[in-house]
């Protein structure tokens, strides 16, 4: 007999759906104490069920909650639903997925798929095959009942669904799916594609094996009617892009007219889709031959998707001029993400044009979901870096008319097609920006403020070029105007302008030193004039340009104009405030730069570094002790906290060993050293390195605890942890002198190791976007540790002497890298045997140097005459032959050999 409700519980059930879709949050509180009350009995579930697919009589809304208080059920504890409440919910999802409702059909396939994801897959063999049963049904709202939840399903679980566990069922679903495409509904169409279109990027073999079939069947359905199966046909080639372009290249030529067509669609989800196909496409090895005839129609409409479209331009309040005093909402501000304190190397190599920005998101981020305006303009960003001034000729037309048109809406795309191009065609824009960079300068008091915001994004990718210039040209009017939007009415164009000025400060650097008291003026005034948002972008600004014009910030007027207002918000916020982590980030910019100058601030701000590590230390062992009374903490309080106390010491040097000895820093940093998290390991690492440059006397009682935790963390799977522990390793080894011998077994075989590895990624400079060779640091520490102790070093040589060359010939003359070649030289005295294979290479490293110190010099004369006049003239002769005509030149003037 089947499960009937008792009618009073029923009455009950009712009353309490209806009640929890009221506004009242005391009423809504209420309904949840009743909910966990309800929750106790077995048989609650089947008078949901039973609301949703039975009472008819109810309204749909009423009905779908009741599903949905269902789902969450099954979410939290399906497992513990006895066996006949689990079975009677099953049998009546599958009786009634062909309800008259498509509200009802929807919730009953979300329903489906969560008690599906619950492990049921494999627990509810009948339903796969009862669902694709029911695709057969002659009545359409069964049929798309069935192909709804199947697609929830496929979506949820594709690669269960392609594997053993369950027999491999897409063997047989995915032909019967392809049947579907020439379906007469098109809502059946769509679900038919949307379903296959799971299995794409996973390169499903039941899918490879039918790959023709699919392709033909999404050919034919290419101008359907239906723009929800134009926007899957759109997406399944995209994806066959990327996977499976093999089976795409013979028909290239009329995919991509499909695709031109598309990409001006009327609907803008499937425009949207289409665009994306130009992204993926600029990706493939053969997108400059197959696109190249094509780029005359493709280059006007990526441009015209480029304006921002009416409901955009609602969106953006862009009519709202002057919005400076109204407070944020809390969900404007994004996340941020703290990046660890990463140990780094000054490097030869000038970055080119085109620099590294790492935050070319546009500028919409009110918009920040994805949409045609943003697709097309990253879109022609990746063209440009493929096609580079080839792209210009299709360009430069439409962009004069955009530029000068009299709609703001239009001469707004316009200064984003600039933007966007800056990277791929900055050679062939040179000529042209004398003229339009004045104009764009101009462009930044246009009386629209989403005009003025984006003229100073676009702006900010030519920075590089400005600076190139002499700087009463464009820099000195460019860093005028700019400062004015900083104090914009708009926070938009605020945000903006702020942004573009941290760029600008990037690529000036010490240029700005002239104006420093102008800028301070325009950002402190800021402090009190922004909006929450805005200051923490603000605070970026503050951090970037102490990064940028260093120890020329250390004079009294600046730091009377610039800590005051730093402090007061450093007082007003509270330990659990997430604006720390900006603010602390622009602190441990703003006291690398002052040096001594920071020291009247130093005591507050120390000790509530030390706190804040303290406290998250405290906390996470709480957690870790009892995980269901306590929260995990943020760690990332602790990893700011480390990387400005890093900052302090590295500002302060010796005048930090008072605030040392009157701390605990080094029991919390040797709690941090072993910290699971490796951003908190990574942190930890470069302070202790800063510490034992600023006051080893308090760092060497230590060292027998913490050289250990150093060799256990030499492992490149973590590749920033690793170069921080191993640069501590180096900076150690300088302060312990010949004691550092008991510890060198320790380390030297894993650093041997890793200068060797063959493909040591390349790890960005943070704050230059330069490159620098990540074996630079080991090589370093390696060479330290053979200056300290070249007796047990000396005897590997050969194991490391050719990467250790080669990867610090391009690091410029520097301390560190002084004290390595000195260890090197002392090796070569002990054991130079290990040397004379790679000796060319010794040479190249020697010669990298531009002034190196006399006595430096000295060892190097002697190393190079001592090998020449061991393997005598003739061999030497023949042995030079081998060298670049450079290197020749080079050793022959400074060394005379």
């Amino acid at each position: 007999m089947d499960w009937q409700p008792d009618q009073q519980g029923l009455q009950q059930v009712l009353q309490l759906l209806k009640d929890s879709q009221s506004p009242n949050t005391a009423t809504q509180r209420i309904v949840q104490d009743k909910l966990k009350q309800l929750n106790q009995f077995p048989d609650f579930n089947n008078y949901l069920i039973f609301v949703l697919t039975r009472l008819k009589t109810e309204d749909e809304p009423t009905r779908s909650l009741s599903g949905l208080i269902l789902k969450n059920n099954v979410k939290a504890h399906y497992q513990s639903f006895p066996p006949p409440v689990a079975d009677f919910i099953k049998q009546e999802c599958l009786n009634n997925l062909g309800d008259a409702s498509s509200l009802i059909r929807a919730t009953i396939g979300i329903l489906i798929t969560t008690i599906a994801s619950k492990g049921e897959l494999q627990m509810w063999p009948e339903l796969l095959p009862q669902l694709c049963n029911l695709l057969n049904s002659e009545d359409y709202n069964t049929c798309e009942g069935a192909f709804g939840a199947l697609q929830k399903i496929c979506e949820d679980s594709s690669e269960l669904l392609d594997s053993d566990a369950l027999n491999r069922p897409l063997n047989i679903m995915i032909p019967k799916f392809l049947q579907f495409f020439k379906h007469c509904s098109p809502k059946i169409r769509s679900h038919a594609i949307a379903c296959v279109n799971q299995f794409i990027m996973d390169r499903a073999q039941a899918l490879m094996d039918n790959i023709d079939t699919f392709i033909e069947h999404l050919f034919a359905l290419a101008v359907d009617d239906d723009p929800e199966v134009r926007k899957n046909v759109c997406r399944a080639l995209v994806m066959l892009l990327e996977v499976r372009i093999d089976r795409l290249i013979p028909h290239m030529h009329s995919i991509i007219q499909y695709m031109l067509q598309r990409t001006q669609d009327h609907d803008e989800n499937v425009a949207l889709e289409a665009c994306e196909f130009w992204l993926t496409l600029a990706e493939q090895p053969i997108c400059k031959e197959v696109l190249a005839s094509h780029l005359v129609q493709l280059i006007p409409i990526l441009v015209n998707g480029m304006k921002y479209s009416e409901i955009d331009i609602i969106l953006l309040k862009g009519d709202v001029e002057e919005d400076e005093a109204v407070p944020d909402s809390e969900q404007d501000i994004k996340p941020r993400f703290h990046k660890s304190r990463t140990v780094t190397l000054p490097h030869e190599a000038e970055r080119p044009d085109g620099s590294e920005d790492t935050e070319d998101d546009d500028d919409d981020d009110a918009l920040s979901d994805w949409n045609l305006r943003k697709c097309s303009a990253a879109a022609l960003d990746v063209l440009a870096n493929v096609f580079r001034e080839e792209l210009l000729p299709h360009l430069l037309p439409l962009l004069k008319g955009l530029l000068f048109h009299p709609e703001w809406v239009v001469k707004e795309s316009g200064i984003l097609v600039l933007g966007a191009i800056a990277e791929g065609c900055m050679q062939g824009m040179v000529p042209y920006l004398p003229e339009l960079i004045p104009h764009l300068i101009q462009c930044l008091s246009d009386k629209k403020a989403l005009v003025r915001s984006i003229a100073c994004w676009t702006l900010s990718r030519y920075a590089h070029w400005v600076v190139s210039q002499p700087p009463d040209m464009h820099l000195k009017p460019l860093m005028t105007e700019l400062l004015k939007r900083i104090l914009d009415g708009n926070k938009r164009v605020q945000e903006a302008a702020c942004s573009a000025f941290a760029t600008l400060e990037e690529e000036a650097c010490t240029e700005l030193v002239p104006y420093l008291s102008y800028i301070l003026d325009t950002l402190v005034f800021a402090f009190g004039k922004y909006q929450h948002k805005n200051l923490l972008i603000l605070y970026d600004a503050i951090g970037t340009l102490a990064d940028s014009v260093g120890h020329h910030l250390n004079q009294p007027e600046y730091i009377q104009k610039l800590m005051p207002p730093l402090i007061q918000k450093w007082n007003e916020l509270k330990d659990e405030d997430k604006d720390l982590f900006p603010l602390l980030e622009c602190l441990s910019s703003v006291a690398t730069a002052l040096q001594s100058g920071f020291l009247p601030y130093c005591e507050p701000v120390y000790q509530r570094c030390v706190t804040l590590v303290q406290k998250t230390l405290a906390q996470a062992m709480m957690y870790t002790q009892h995980p269901e009374q306590y929260e995990a903490p943020d760690k990332d309080f602790m990893i700011v906290a480390l990387d400005l106390l890093s900052g302090l010491a590295e500002g302060l040097g010796g005048h930090v060993e008072q605030l040392v000895a009157r701390s605990n820093i080094m029991t919390l940093l040797f709690q941090c050293m072993q910290d699971s998290m490796p951003e908190v390991r990574q942190s930890s690492f470069a302070l202790l390195g800063d510490l034992t440059k600023a006051c080893f006397i308090h760092v060497k009682p230590c060292i027998a605890e913490f050289m250990p935790i150093l060799g256990t963390n030499l492992n490149p799977e973590f590749i920033s942890v690793c170069n921080n522990a191993t640069w501590a390793i180096g900076e150690i080894c300088m302060q312990m002198g010949a004691e550092m011998q008991p510890y060198v077994q320790m380390v030297l075989n894993n650093l041997v190791e890793i200068i060797n590895r063959p493909n040591t990624p390349k790890t960005l400079l943070e704050n230059t976007g330069r490159l620098t060779s990540p074996s630079a640091i080991p090589a370093i520490t390696i060479g330290r540790l053979g200056y300290v102790c070249p007796q047990e070093v000396a005897p590997m040589l050969q194991q490391f002497i050719r990467p250790w060359c080669t990867s610090l010939r391009n690091i410029r003359d520097n301390e560190e890298k002084d004290s390595a070649f000195r260890g090197i030289c002392m090796m070569i005295g002990v054991n130079p045997g290990g040397v004379v294979q790679d000796f060319i290479f010794f040479c190249d490293a020697v010669a990298s140097w531009v002034s190196p110190k006399d006595d430096l010099r000295d060892m190097f004369y002697k190393i190079l005459h001592g090998f020449k006049d061991q393997v005598g003239e003739e061999n030497w002769q023949q042995f030079s032959e081998q060298f670049p005509p450079l290197l020749k030149e080079r050793l022959a003037a400074f060394y005379g050999v």
